[in-house]
């Protein structure tokens, strides 16, 4: 499992970021973008001022989303004609007006949302679920990490484990993810720690979610205003925040994990057909992985030895921890979970290819 942030570390990066946050509802029609080849600034008219900030790359691909102005184009006129791209977004925010909530951190715009968006807030989650993770017996938060996107804290169980081969014991455990920036619900998905590599696999078939969707913020006219932080805890989003602990309290479910190991142990009895390269050539494929991705997972395949399904899961969230950045390590370890749940007889092959013109990745060992 790819190490983030101590707990100590992430309080204090989420902290400054509180004081660092801006939340503002404005109507469209007062934005404008201003481009240049070194990237774009949005410009807020507020209560007769006027407010610049730099843009995200998240923030972009939203309003490239928002304005139905296909993103690869967008980022044609990012890199060639910024000048069009600020036609086309100005001339679209004005023609057709709504209220939007813009995001902004350190200066920069990172969300471009619903008005409708509630926002979850990274402090305000974690000062609702870490007593309740400090109150689960042989509990531990393993890793924990905030990015640009998502915040992750990632528990284990100690006290509830099994072993899928002889000597090889896994842990129950749950990770808990939230996004600010609208990219995702709050997350609380089973998590299996295995203790002999310190690998995850995140079975996110079984995760459980809540989303950013709240009434729409009352406003008696079309200027933009800040959204206070003060706001942020009103009373139905402490009842909101009330059930996120329940689900938290619930995460470790001793029926749902032993669900898993079974589905581990059955893999270990699952060979791959084909042989390392072209299985993992397959996975990438399906998965769309990087060629970096590819080379690491097959590294980790040989080293481990093991030609089955098992082997290849376990190459995966081997990897993981390699892996450039610690959200794309989240999604390799989804992934991993991703192959445990597929049918045994599932060939892995990209949905392009025809499966009567191919050999199946995978066969069942007959008992």
């Amino acid at each position: 499992m790819k190490q983030g942030k101590t707990l100590q570390e992430l309080g204090r990066e989420l902290q400054r970021q509180r004081l660092n946050r801006q939340d503002f509802l404005t109507d469209t029609r007062s934005l404008e973008m201003e481009s240049n080849f070194y990237g774009s600034m949005l410009n807020l008219s507020l209560e007769g001022k006027s407010l610049s900030f730099t843009v995200g790359e998240t923030a972009h691909q939203q309003i490239a989303s928002r304005l139905n102005i296909p993103f690869r184009y967008y980022k044609k006129m990012q890199e060639e004609a910024p000048e069009l791209l600020d036609q086309n977004v100005n001339r679209w925010l004005n023609r057709n007006p709504e209220r939007r909530m813009i995001r902004v951190l350190d200066g920069n715009v990172r969300a471009f949302l619903s008005d409708r968006y509630r926002r979850l807030d990274n402090l305000e989650l974690c000062a609702a679920v870490l007593p309740v993770i400090n109150e689960m017996k042989n509990s531990v938060i393993e890793s924990c990490e905030v990015t640009p996107t998502h915040l992750y804290l990632k528990v284990v169980n100690r006290r509830l484990k099994a072993e899928v081969r002889v000597g090889d014991v896994v842990q129950a455990g749950f990770v808990v993810s939230n996004s600010e920036v609208g990219l995702g619900s709050l997350r609380v998905e089973p998590l299996v720690f295995r203790l002999v590599c310190k690998n995850g696999l995140i079975c996110k078939d079984l995760a459980q979610k809540k989303y950013h969707v709240g009434r729409q913020v009352n406003a008696s006219d079309d200027s933009a205003y800040e959204l206070y932080s003060e706001q942020t805890l009103a009373q139905d989003d402490r009842a909101f925040f009330m059930k996120v602990q329940d689900v938290v309290q619930a995460a470790v479910d001793e029926a749902k994990f032993m669900l898993t190991v079974d589905k581990l142990r059955k893999s270990t009895q699952i060979p791959l057909k084909h042989d390392p390269v072209k299985s993992v050539e397959l996975l990438a494929d399906k998965f769309q992985l990087t060629e970096n991705e590819r080379g690491d997972i097959l590294r980790q395949l040989f080293m481990g030895a093991d030609n089955s399904r098992y082997g290849l899961v376990n190459a995966v969230t081997a990897a993981s921890k390699i892996a450039k950045s610690y959200e794309r390590a989240t999604e390799l370890e989804r992934i991993g979970g991703e192959i445990l749940s597929l049918p045994i007889s599932h060939n892995l092959l990209p949905p392009t290819v025809n499966a009567y013109q191919a050999i199946p990745e995978y066969q069942t060992i007959s008992a």
